[in-house]
């Protein structure tokens, strides 16, 4: 959120999405009840350091730490927030005066605080806990929006990969060091989590499809979503066919694991300094890119969805419950979750941000990545398209020292081909090796052109090669081997 989007969000005053809290100092038990009606309506923003009339009198830096530590804390505690919610506090500064706000989504569940229901009518939070048909027409209302919140009473522990919950617990203490699933039996974890849960219109209990997604043995993932998969396709060179596929119909956490692989295996690595640390953005786009085809979809539809590495683009596309029609605008969207279960379980293990924070991810290192922007496209399907290509800016910043090259690299090459080897210095900053593929994608040549140019370079002396025509690598023939 920027600045102008906060003064727009306080001249329009408190709402049915907005709320003003003053809590210069702390929270108050109120700024838990409205986020638990947020979460029982439509979502919404809660602007702590401002007046009711729309003042902004600040917050007490010195209070800030604890305050965001505090609010954190009670949305994990199931004692206070159930199920349990992970969200955090973010600072704006408004005319030399400091704003905490949170964006809180619209939950696929009924949300509790302190043992009480609360809704949202206009600027009021009401506790609607003693009223029997507004709590059950909110039930009704939940579970016939996400699908991800069917009930399966048939469903035992027996069906479910508890196996995974050690790895689980780690993921999620390595993402929080003070998780609170740290001392949770599996079950616990389980039920805090929203995925075992009593669905009020039958009044069967049991563990839904979230859980059934994310810990569910494969036959049983198949049986309770027959159209549960996700195709992983390379086409570069084949592009009638593929040159490499995976069909992923495992659970989601597995799913990720094989998926990241797979981009991993096919695209290059870039690494930059953000601040002061090295980062792979490729593992970051990667990343966007396969949490949201894993927890963004509709898992009611047969549509499979797909992640595609072609030259030029990363392309993904799964079936939606569009909110909206066209392309995502970053700076002006309303983050809207699809699967709120699945989407909180991912962002407590570390797989996933906080809502709304993947789009602008998205955006920003694919600057840095390729130079270029992605496009999110909303509609019945889902479309997300990264550009690959390094823009010539992009190159020129990575290689840091074509001095070595000089103005000439044989006296038997072209400048034709000393720029073709220019454009691979960046990858062979990192890397010994580069394979045709990679190579046809560093220099955006076609695959007979690129193999032209290798085979010059090899008979110069320049590069040397391993492998048959399948597998030839080539490398650089001056540089030491490790």
């Amino acid at each position: 959120m920027t600045p102008v989007q906060l003064n727009q969000l306080i001249s329009e005053g408190e709402g049915l999405t907005v709320e003003f809290k003053k809590c210069t100092d702390g929270l108050n038990n109120s700024v838990f009840e409205t986020v638990c009606s947020f979460s029982n309506r439509y979502g919404g923003y809660i602007l702590l350091g401002v007046d009711d009339d729309g003042t902004v009198a600040g917050v007490n830096r010195n209070a800030v730490p604890a305050m965001k530590k505090n609010f954190v804390n009670m949305l994990n505690n199931p004692q206070k927030i159930s199920p349990t919610l992970f969200l955090t506090l973010d600072e704006i500064e408004v005319d030399g005066k400091l704003v905490l706000y949170a964006y809180i989504p619209a939950s696929s569940q009924v949300e509790l605080c302190s043992g009480k229901v609360y809704d949202r009518t206009e600027d009021a939070d009401i506790d609607i806990t003693k009223s029997t048909d507004m709590v059950a027409n909110l039930y009704m209302r939940k579970s016939a929006s996400y699908t991800e919140r069917e009930v399966f009473p048939y469903i035992t522990e027996k069906e479910l990969r508890l196996d995974l919950m050690p790895r689980v617990r780690q993921m999620a203490l390595s993402h929080y060091p003070k998780h609170p699933w740290e001392n949770m039996s599996d079950m616990e974890i389980l039920k805090s989590a929203g995925l075992y849960e009593r669905d009020w219109r039958t009044n069967e209990e049991g563990f839904n499809l979230a859980a059934v997604l994310l810990f569910g043995r494969d036959d049983v993932i198949r049986s309770c979503a027959p159209g549960y998969v996700t195709d992983a396709i390379l086409r570069k060179e084949n592009l009638d066919r593929y040159d490499d596929r995976l069909m992923v119909e495992t659970n989601l956490i597995e799913s990720y694991d094989l998926l990241m692989e797979f981009i991993a295996k096919h695209t290059l690595d870039r690494f930059f300094l953000i601040e002061d640390r090295r980062v792979s953005v490729r593992t970051w786009i990667a990343r966007e890119i396969v949490s949201n085809s894993l927890v963004h979809r509709e898992y009611s539809s047969p549509f499979p969805a797909k992640i595609i590495i072609e030259r030029g683009r990363l392309y993904a596309e799964n079936w939606n419950k569009a909110r909206q029609h066209g392309r995502i605008d970053p700076d002006r969207f309303t983050p809207y979750p699809k699967n709120p279960l699945l989407a909180h379980f991912f962002v407590n293990i570390g797989r996933a941000d906080k809502l709304g924070s993947g789009v602008r991810n998205l955006y920003y290192y694919t600057k840095l990545y390729s130079g270029g922007e992605p496009e999110l496209i909303e509609g019945d399907v889902f479309k997300t398209i990264v550009p690959l290509d390094l823009s010539p800016t992009v190159v020129s910043d990575k290689v840091s020292d074509k001095s070595k090259m000089g103005d000439k690299v044989s006296d038997k090459t072209t400048n034709t081909e000393d720029a073709f080897l220019k454009t691979l210095l960046p990858y062979f900053e990192e890397h010994e090796w580069i394979d045709i593929s990679t190579a046809c994608d560093m220099a955006q040549k076609p695959l007979s052109t690129t193999r032209r140019y290798l085979k010059k370079l090899v008979d110069f002396g320049i590069m040397e090669t391993s492998g048959g025509n399948r597998n030839r690598r080539y490398r650089l023939a001056e540089r030491e081997n490790k």
